[in-house]
């Protein structure tokens, strides 16, 4: 931990929330898109903080803003799909993080086995159920049970950087 970063976190007990916006940046994360069939339509919103969970029993998890109206939504529903993005669809990303808007406007999917849209394109996707749910500060966390899964080998997934979208190479197989 730097000197700097250290007597922050000493003398206000809480390090600000920009500088460690900055700080975990640093990490490269996943982008997905977390989808589920409404009683109005297909719903959905972009996150970032998605990952496997357990193999035994299979489960992932994922955490959505408090501040979400979308995932309320999701949660009623109880079944969603992880749409894992891929090369190309970081303004994909950017319309579903959007509020207010429609968010599937010239969006193609197909549905997952729950109904929930599997978006054209992405490098994976996951069909669950909502497992359990935990308050997680400004965010809550949410574990699915994954009930079937695919995924496109020749797709390179999205990244998120240091505050800008990147693209990794699709490894070889």
């Amino acid at each position: 931990m730097s000197e700097r970063l250290y007597d922050e976190v000493r003398k206000t007990g809480q390090v600000e929330g920009t500088r460690m916006r900055t700080v975990l940046g640093h990490f490269a994360s996943g982008v997905v898109v977390i989808t589920a069939s409404g009683p109005d339509g297909p719903l959905g919103f972009t996150c970032q903080s998605f990952s496997s969970l357990s193999l035994e029993p299979p489960l992932v998890s994922f955490c959505p803003a408090r501040s979400s109206t979308t995932w309320p939504k999701i949660r009623e529903v109880g079944q969603f799909c992880v749409n894992v993005l891929a090369d190309g669809h970081a303004e994909l990303s950017t319309a579903f993080a959007r509020s207010g808007t429609d968010k599937y406007a010239g969006v193609r999917w197909t549905p997952a086995p729950s109904g929930a849209p599997i978006l054209e394109g992405v490098a994976a996707w996951t069909d669950c159920s909502l497992e359990y749910e935990y308050p997680g500060g400004d965010h809550t966390i949410v574990a699915g049970r994954v009930h079937d899964l695919d995924s496109d080998a020749s797709r390179a997934p999205l990244l998120f950087h240091r505050g800008v979208y990147r693209v990794a190479a699709p490894s070889p197989r």
